[in-house]
């Protein structure tokens, strides 16, 4: 792992213009300009102000009107909240792992040794617990899980020596799943995806198109549905969201193909049924979606609770969906076309929502600006 020069980037608020039709999910499908955001002066507690370490919180706007926290960030994909304020954002193509500072702006950290960014795959989820930094990337011998310890204090953080927890997730340029977060039993939850070979999914011997579940040191707990093995569940296509409400209820979303994208709620040792279905089947072999939606209008990636809801960040849906965790069959679209392509979504201590836009991933049209964490009041 190779640190390096850590640099400051004050983040100004912007006024973020109404966009057009971004790029789809797939390559090769069109895509449309986005007007350029405008930029105002930066605030007081940027980062290289007296003051910035000192900012408690960055400022928060509404959902009708968020607030910019951080900007310039190249193809990031996951937000990990950092205890005491702030967080860490993960960029697949360059390997950096990036810090937003609790008063806004950023702060480079590390560039990740061994990631082979190809296609979807290069450095994915990350999470942080107990003064560690877990990540899942792609490398030359496909996916892994790895952690190291997170030092020094706000702007000032570097990484440890690499811990390597899992490895030989089937990897390929599409189909890597990647996200990781830990669950309120301690456990470090990871999804994938069957890597461009669907049968992986049904197969329990194989890594690939699950949902795993770990120890955090990478041993696989003992109450695992299958004695020695970390698969949680099986039959997933390409799964990247994962939350918990409240009361312990693991949700997921997942890539559809040409069908429907999926909700699931997550039960331990269940089929899921990709590639033998897609979408709800009624088949009694399968776990059935709480719901669906056509690839176009969603390809739901990261997700997060916050405000009694579910928060889906959509890719070629360019929007950000609000679930009722009272009624998971229902749901509202907001920021349709307004802020280009959403990758993920993070719930802050203070009881607002982080929404990552993923414009720079290659199938978008970024804005100058791009790409950046918007923050909102649920």
């Amino acid at each position: 792992m190779s640190p390096r020069r850590r640099r400051r980037v004050a983040a100004p608020p912007v006024a973020l213009a109404l966009v057009l039709a971004l790029a789809a999910c797939g390559p090769g499908e069109p895509t449309a300009e986005r007007p350029a955001a405008s930029t105002d002066p930066a605030p007081s507690g940027s980062p290289g102000s007296p003051d910035a370490s000192a900012s408690p919180s960055p400022r928060t706007g509404t959902l009708e009107s968020p607030e910019t926290l951080a900007t310039e960030l190249e193809s990031p994909w996951s937000i990990a909240r950092l205890p005491g304020g702030g967080a860490l954002v993960s960029e697949r193509d360059t390997a950096r792992v990036v810090e937003v500072l609790p008063g806004g702006g950023t702060a480079a950290v590390a560039a990740i040794d061994g990631v082979v960014p190809r296609g979807e795959g290069g450095l994915l989820g990350i999470a942080v617990r107990d003064g560690r930094l877990y990540w899942y990337a792609t490398r030359a011998d496909g996916n892994a899980i790895l952690r190291a310890s997170l030092e020094g204090s706000p702007g000032e953080r570097t990484l440890g020596e690499p811990e390597e927890l899992l490895a030989g997730i089937p990897a390929a340029g599409n189909h890597n799943g990647g996200r990781i977060a830990f669950g309120p039993d301690g456990m470090l939850y990871a999804t994938t995806g069957d890597a461009g070979v669907p049968a992986r999914s049904q197969d329990p011997a194989s890594l690939a198109g699950k949902i795993l579940r770990l120890e955090p040191d990478g041993s696989v707990p003992a109450d695992n549905p299958t004695p020695g093995s970390p698969v949680y569940t099986l039959g997933h296509r390409n799964p990247q969201g994962l939350a918990w409400s409240d009361d312990g209820t693991l949700l997921a979303t997942e890539f559809g193909q040409d069908t429907w994208d999926e909700l699931n709620v997550i039960e331990a040792g269940a089929n899921y049924g990709w590639p033998l279905v897609e979408g709800a089947a009624g088949d009694r072999r399968f776990v059935d979606p709480v719901q669906q939606w056509p690839p176009a209008e969603a390809s739901p990636s990261g997700i997060a609770v916050a405000g009694e809801a579910l928060w889906i960040a959509n890719l070629r849906g360019q929007s950000l969906r609000r679930v009722p965790l009272d009624d998971l069959a229902s749901s509202s679209v907001h920021w349709q076309g307004e802020h280009g392509r959403l990758r993920d979504v993070a719930a802050a201590p203070d009881g607002s929502v982080w929404a990552l836009t993923g414009s720079t991933d290659g199938r978008g049209r970024p804005a100058e600006g791009d790409d950046r964490i918007l923050a909102f009041e649920p």
